[in-house]
This record gives C-alpha cells, sequence and structure tokens, in this order.
C-alpha cells in the first residue's frame, strides 16, 4: 500500500510544476507593476513641484498625459482580465 501511495506522490511532485507561474512571467508582471508605480509617483511629483512653482506647465501638461495613458492601459488590461474570467465562466462543464 505504501508503494501506490508513494506512486501518487512522486507524480504529483512531477506535475506540480506545471501549474504553478514560471519566474519569467512572475518577474514581467512585477516589472510593468513597478514602471507603473513609478511612473506615477513620478507624475505626482512633477504636480506637487507645479503646484509651488518650481516645475514648467509644460512638464505638468507632459506627466499628466503619461499618467493617463498608463491609467487607461491598465483598465483596458483589466477589462480584458474580467472579459476572459467571465467568458471561463460561461463554458459548460
Amino acid at each position: 500500500m505504501e508503494i501506490k501511495g508513494l506512486s501518487a506522490i512522486q507524480a504529483y511532485t512531477a506535475a506540480r510544476p506545471a501549474t504553478e507561474p514560471s519566474d519569467g512571467a512572475g518577474a514581467a508582471a512585477k516589472g510593468i507593476i513597478s514602471d507603473f508605480a513609478s511612473t506615477l509617483a513620478q507624475s505626482e511629483g512633477t504636480a506637487k513641484s507645479a503646484m509651488v512653482g518650481d516645475a514648467d506647465p509644460h512638464a505638468l501638461v507632459t506627466a499628466l498625459a503619461q499618467t493617463e495613458l498608463v491609467v487607461e492601459t491598465a483598465v483596458a488590461v483589466r477589462n480584458r482580465v474580467v472579459e476572459a474570467y467571465q467568458e471561463i465562466l460561461r463554458m459548460p462543464v
């Protein structure tokens, strides 16, 4: 009986890496998220500088346009993920 149990454990251990995300995908997602956060932080810093008169108004407009683009991209990606999840839920079992 222990031999069957050992065989099942070995099979599970061998199949487990297939269900886990690869390091490449995780690193790419972390990079995208950190780029998103850094863009927002830079834009916020530029906006603060413009409020106290230290930044060029042109730099403020550029920073706001960049922020708008980043947020619109994040929302579009989120919408696609939600749509994909809803399609999965509609699949017959």
